[in-house]
């Protein structure tokens, strides 16, 4: 038993290292807004027990701390770290967009001319396809319901999260589950 619980330390220990090696590179964080208002009594309580500086500025944070993930979180990620050359590119590929979908209506307009063309002739067009859908991307992550997510802000990795559901939506509720939190980010930042 003894030596079953050894092993078990130690291989516990062997993977929280990496973990609180890698949290403790993140000095500052920035909240994303929460169900219930819970991002401001994480704020409140980071600050207090001096776990991470929470920063208001999203530019001066190394991560971000979300109750979301999903197209809805990369879009406002996106937005808030956008860089200027991406920001050159994004405006290039809209403008590259909209000349496409001009040629495309111009096609479309001299297709629709020679289809009425067809039909007072009396030939059938055969040729109609369905409209393509762009692929839709599937994803099991939205608003977990309890489960907060820290994404590192260079690498957009998940590097913590835990799941802490409310039971009310209650002021002292809010604060325990904050409490819990920052107590649980606290003990992986040490290692233990």
């Amino acid at each position: 038993m003894v030596s079953m619980t050894k092993h078990l330390a130690l291989a516990l220990a062997v993977f929280t290292a990496p973990v609180a090696a890698q949290l403790n590179t993140i000095q500052t964080v920035y909240l994303l807004p929460m169900g219930s208002g819970l991002d401001q009594y994480i704020a409140n309580r980071l600050t207090a027990a001096g776990v991470l500086q929470v920063v208001t500025d999203p530019l001066k944070a190394d991560a971000v701390f979300t109750d979301r993930l999903g197209e809805a979180f990369e879009a406002r990620f996106t937005e808030l770290y956008i860089t200027p050359e991406e920001e050159r590119k994004k405006a290039e590929e809209k403008k590259a967009k909209a000349e496409e979908k001009k040629a495309r209506e111009k096609e479309k307009k001299e297709k629709g001319k020679q289809k009425d063309e067809e039909k007072t002739s009396g030939e059938q067009d055969d040729s109609a396809k369905p409209a393509e859908m762009p692929p839709i991307r599937a994803s099991s992550f939205s608003r977990g319901k309890g489960t907060l997510f820290l994404v590192e802000r260079k690498s957009r990795d998940v590097v913590w999260s835990i799941y802490e559901q409310p039971k009310s939506s209650t002021p002292k509720e809010l604060d325990r589950v904050a409490g819990r939190v920052v107590d649980r980010l606290k003990t992986s930042r040490a290692g233990k």
